[in-house]
């Protein structure tokens, strides 16, 4: 399957403009709706898994798990079929790029940007998890940033029900930089493997790195299972304390020391973006990399950042299996002295132990300082939990009518951004953040989103293209195309374009038609020479 699916009409109604990715089990394609006259992306199953009944009902899972979630921060799923043997899912087209594309050009990403992202990952994840639906392949690939900064996460095509999961398998679907210890083994899943694999998003954007790397999938995964990763102010020294703490806790290789809920983990990175104390249970690994520095000198090897599927990791097993081979990822002075270094590490513990206890006794002969003010900040946030309200859906509301709302709500508006949107018109509010429905303290401040109208795009110029070229580049502007009624030209060559309606670099609504002009060539004929014959043959 390539680009000679471009052109093609799934059940009359959606038609392939191009392909704008592929990934482990299907290619992306944008379409246009012909319906609905929107832009739209459509998922194509590979034709080598066409034939595959168990990856088909995992392709029809994903339209059905993904239909059902509905979040400001979640890729909406329309549509689903099969047209002539092959299955397809449409979904929401949008503009933007994958988080791992930023990270590529950029290396670590701004960390109050990163702690932006992962809050509203952790927002689309807690729909998820409350429907029972855990997405099992959380990873950058799979996290759209939009051009208003917001993001959408996408791909729940190996997410599976909770609810529906029968037995426990051997199969470990994922990718292998990014899965929990528990996904490698291929243990039963609970939500807090996705707040693993975001706490891997967290490392990568605010350091450039990958926690784990490897020369293949499995030596990757295997580490998952038995190493600890190196803190990542050892990686990037401006890594905010407080933000570090956090990606620790979300990578603590044990589940029940990880945050509960994705919501206690957005509660934390909301308090470090508002200059909160951030207050986590004993035992963050902070520190618990240090014994692990001797294992993770990073490897040049090919990166496998597709969803695969895998032999669960088994602890015990792995260490017998590969103690007899060459451990390419570890410096060979270190692999001959790891009991040194494995002693070193106990009294690296032992000192971080002595520290917290002196820092206890700080706490409580000084009562005041950080410490109280952690303490107080714990004790609001008790008083809060037991008092949350509800944020009201104002939606299609003007910001006066969704500010009365808020306020009657006990809430306030802590500011208002603009974002283009195709369903409400200028000046009516798309959404808040937190979202509607979300349990938070009286007097939280809610940000409110409000439409600018629909999205602008530039009729492009379509100078010295034939019909079949002004088609391609109207649709790759996200705008339909019609050929208009032709008109001669002394200037513009038979079928080429003379102009587009409206004229090039009109700004117009993307999804809107251009229609374009073709020249059938000049009018004029050439006037022949008459001189010397009579007026009848004149």
């Amino acid at each position: 399957m390539n680009g000679s699916m471009v052109g093609k009409v799934f059940t009359n109604r959606y038609q392939v403009t191009e392909r704008i990715g592929i990934g482990g089990m299907a290619e992306v394609y944008r379409a246009q709706d012909l319906v609905l006259g929107r832009m739209v992306a459509v998922k194509v199953m590979l034709p080598q898994y066409a034939a595959d009944e168990e990856f088909t009902k995992r392709f029809r899972q994903e339209a059905a798990s993904a239909a059902n979630l509905s979040s400001p921060y979640i890729v909406n799923v329309y549509d689903w079929g099969q047209d002539d043997g092959t299955y397809y899912i449409v979904m929401e087209y949008v503009r933007g790029s994958d988080l791992k594309t930023a990270i590529k050009q950029r290396g670590a990403i701004n960390q109050r940007k990163v702690a932006e992202i992962g809050a509203q990952v952790c927002q689309a994840l807690s729909v998820a998890h409350n429907q029972d639906i855990i997405h099992r392949d959380i990873k950058p690939q799979n996290i759209m940033v939009q051009p208003d900064g917001n993001v959408k996460v996408m791909d729940f095509g190996i997410a599976r029900a909770k609810n529906s999961m029968h037995g426990e398998t051997n199969a470990v679907l994922g990718t292998a930089h990014y899965i929990s210890p528990e996904q490698a083994q291929g243990k039963e899943l609970t939500a807090a493997s996705d707040i693993y694999s975001l706490g891997v998003v967290l490392y990568e954007a605010s350091t450039g790195k990958l926690p784990f790397e490897g020369p293949d999938s499995v030596s990757v995964a295997t580490k998952q299972v038995q190493e600890l990763p190196v803190p990542p102010s050892q990686v990037n020294p401006d890594i905010n304390p407080a933000l570090e703490s956090i990606i620790m806790k979300a990578l603590e290789k044990d589940p029940t020391n990880r945050f509960e809920t994705v919501g206690d983990m957005k509660h934390a990175l909301n308090d470090f973006l508002a200059g909160r104390a951030v207050n986590l249970d004993e035992g963050v690994g902070v520190a618990a990399g240090t014994a692990a520095t001797e294992a993770l000198v990073r490897n040049s090897g090919p990166l496998y950042d597709n969803t695969t599927v895998m032999q669960g990791v088994n602890y015990g097993q792995q260490q017998g299996v590969y103690s007899d081979q060459p451990r390419t990822y570890l410096a060979e002075e270190e692999d001959e002295n790891r009991g040194g270094a494995g002693r070193t590490a106990a009294i690296v513990l032992a000192i971080l132990a002595a520290l917290a206890l002196i820092g206890a006794a700080a706490y409580f002969l000084l009562g005041n300082g950080a410490a109280s003010s952690s303490s107080s900040s714990s004790s609001s946030s008790t008083q809060s939990s037991s008092s949350q309200v509800s944020v009201p859906d104002v939606a299609g509301k003007t910001v006066e009518e969704a500010t009365a709302l808020l306020e009657q709500a006990g809430l306030k508006v802590a500011s208002t951004h603009e974002t283009t949107d195709d369903t409400y018109p200028a000046g009516q509010v798309v959404r808040t953040d937190p979202a509607v429905g979300a349990g938070i303290a009286p007097g939280t401040a809610v940000t409110l989103y409000v439409s600018s109208g629909k999205e602008q795009v530039s009729v492009p110029d379509l100078s010295g293209n034939d019909g079949n070229g002004a088609k391609q580049l109207i649709e790759a502007a996200g705008l339909k195309a019609h050929e208009g009624a032709s008109e001669h030209s002394d200037s513009v060559e038979e079928g080429k374009v003379i102009r587009p309606e409206p004229e090039a670099g009109a700004m117009v609504d993307a999804g809107s038609t251009v229609t374009y002009i073709l020249s059938p060539g000049s009018d004029k004929v050439e006037v022949p020479d008459v001189m010397g014959k009579s007026e009848a043959e004149a």
